[in-house]
């Protein structure tokens, strides 16, 4: 057994999750499985979304999941690193922007 916190083997649980919640489990799921489906955007699309989603909110599972899905689906690594590097940008604007409460703050408070 692995001294990390993350195991790779539990991204098979996840269907599991309706354990303790069965009736929510399934509208979860019945959701998921909605939103990857072809619409507007294809479902090729979506999961470079989610791909790139996974990286800023800091998912190992989604990381793996996204990565696979996304290489069945034809997209490059080239293509998955430009949507990282999209997250990223994203992620240090929005921190960024923040600078502004605190800039805002120390100016009213003249220090």
């Amino acid at each position: 057994m692995s001294d990390a916190y993350y195991n790779p083997d539990d991204l098979a649980k996840f269907k599991e999750i309706g354990t303790f919640a069965p009736d929510l489990a399934q509208k979860f799921f019945s959701y998921y499985g909605d939103v990857f489906k072809d619409g507007a955007l294809s479902a090729r699309e979506k999961s470079l979304i989610a791909l790139a989603v996974s990286h800023a909110v800091q998912c190992p599972y989604c990381i793996d999941a996204y990565t696979v899905d996304g290489l069945e689906k034809g997209i490059s690594e080239k293509q998955m690193m430009e949507a990282v590097h999209v997250a990223a940008a994203i992620r240090g604007g929005a921190t960024l922007i923040h600078s502004v409460q605190m800039m805002n703050k120390s100016k009213k408070l003249g220090m």
